[in-house]
């Protein structure tokens, strides 16, 4: 299973109003170090699909949404939890890196 995509028209539904842990990956097509954490996202929403919810958000399809969250560079995931922020990881990371920064939620 991979990360789904939200966005604007969504996000209430897929994020705020959501059961549990929500990760939201903030990225765009061009950016490198997005398309390089992108498949260690999907491989962890498979591995934790009951644990955490990976979602996608295009911050160039949906800059309403990157400026409310003041998202100034990219990759940017932040964790969820009952609507609020909990967590900010900022920058491409390896898995064992990513996993550790998710411990809270899928250890």
């Amino acid at each position: 299973m991979t990360a789904k995509a939200t966005n604007e028209s969504t996000w209430q539904q897929d994020v705020i109003d959501a059961e549990g842990p929500i990760l939201v990956d903030f990225w765009a097509e061009w950016c490198g170090p997005c398309r390089m954490v992108g498949p260690i996202l999907d491989e962890i929403q498979s591995e934790n699909g009951d644990k955490i919810t990976v979602l996608k958000l295009n911050v160039d399809e949906n800059p309403n949404l990157a400026m409310k969250y003041q998202i100034t560079s990219i990759p940017a995931m932040k964790v969820f939890n009952k609507g609020e922020v909990e967590k900010t990881i900022i920058g491409a990371k390896p898995k064992f890196a990513l996993e550790q920064d998710l411990a809270a939620y899928i250890g």
